[in-house]
């Protein structure tokens, strides 16, 4: 007699690993199932969606009661492209969707969708394109300021030989005047350039620098400004720089604020996320930072360059605060995205917590 097979891995252990997001629904419509993307990809816990009527446990498909109907009682299975699904005043997920009817094991009819994300593949893209960008910008400011510093110190070195000359007091503070400037040119160079040696990675909690940039920034926080912690403790240590992460984080938290004009709130936010890719390799598992504020928005024609050297909605800004957070991110081969409207502005920071899979 031949033993009935077993498999090794549970199916659900499997359904929990696939990048589609899966959803299986009885002949109430209630949903019976949902795996790890589909928790990702709507925003839901499983656990508080079972035996959910679906439009009340997934909003985004409420609008779709007539067609899963159909599809239950007719057991007609269909398939949608670049479909947009919409809950309340959120932005719009765009899938490709199928739904199967199916048969259950007591006769019941049931059924199955498969949403696959397109933003995802679109986010990947972008992302991609973004690296790229980042590296050209780099290499052009490399570039850029071998030409300014070497003339730059030429013109420092004249001044000072100028002001050993002059013995007229009033004509000195010319000189100073140059060589001054000459300095401040040159410390913003060095600043476009960023850290000139590699991220010195040790196991470190992630929670560490957040806290250590909140003391910082609280000390001279405005009064109507909060500053609202949402970690998630269970975080494993990353490998990482702690004084680059110091700086990552500084100058988001420091943004945030900026953008706040003195009144509003500013919320870090820690968790976790599976099988997310990076630079065109999927990571297991990846800490997200979040730092989220609730001021005006980041202007929509700026959104698509603030990334980009010397780039900045204020008069008095450098332009470089974000770029070089962003080669500090890229250092640690993780990956910074932002996204942006009135009232919530999303920096959202992805560092690698296991060996890569491509």
């Amino acid at each position: 007699m031949t033993e009935d097979y077993v498999p090794d891995v549970a199916p659900d252990n499997i359904l929990d690993n696939l990048r589609t997001a899966v959803v299986c629904l009885d002949d109430s419509l209630r949903v019976t199932y949902l795996n790890t993307a589909s928790e990702m990809l709507f925003g839901v816990s499983a656990r508080h969606c079972q035996k959910e009527v679906f439009d009340r446990a997934l909003p985004y498909l409420a609008d779709h009661r007539s067609r899963l109907t159909h599809a239950l009682t007719e057991g007609a299975a269909y398939t949608d492209r670049e479909l947009q699904l919409v809950a309340g005043d959120g932005e719009a997920l765009i899938v490709d969707c199928t739904v199967t009817p199916f048969t259950q094991r007591d006769g019941r009819a049931a059924l199955l969708l498969e949403f696959l994300s397109l933003d995802r593949q679109l986010r990947i893209s972008r992302d991609d394109q973004m690296r790229v960008q980042n590296l050209a910008n780099r290499e052009m400011i490399r570039g850029l300021a071998h030409e300014i510093k070497n003339p730059l110190g030429g013109l420092r070195g004249a001044a000072q030989l100028l002001e050993r000359e002059i013995g007229d007091a009033a004509l000195t503070e010319f000189t100073a005047v140059i060589i001054r400037e000459a300095d401040r040119l040159q410390n913003l160079v060095d600043d476009m350039l960023g850290p000139r040696r590699p991220p010195d990675k040790t196991p470190i909690n992630i929670h560490e620098p957040l806290e250590h940039v909140r003391a910082l920034i609280t000390t001279e926080l405005p009064a109507d400004v909060r500053l609202i912690r949402d970690y998630d403790p269970s975080i494993p240590e990353i490998p990482a720089d702690r004084e680059q992460l110091i700086q990552i984080f500084f100058n988001l938290v420091g943004n945030a604020v900026t953008a706040l004009g003195g009144s509003g709130d500013i919320l870090l936010r820690t968790r976790t996320q599976r099988l997310f890719t990076i630079g065109g390799i999927q990571h297991r598992l990846v800490s997200r930072v979040d730092v989220i504020d609730n001021g005006p928005g980041i202007p929509k024609d700026l959104l698509p360059r603030i990334f980009h050297p010397m780039v900045s909605s204020r008069a008095e800004g450098s332009g470089m605060g974000l770029p070089i957070a962003q080669y500090l991110v890229h250092l640690h081969d993780g990956l910074i995205e932002c996204e942006s409207r009135p009232g919530q502005t999303v920096f959202s920071v992805f560092l690698p917590m296991e060996a890569a899979h491509g």
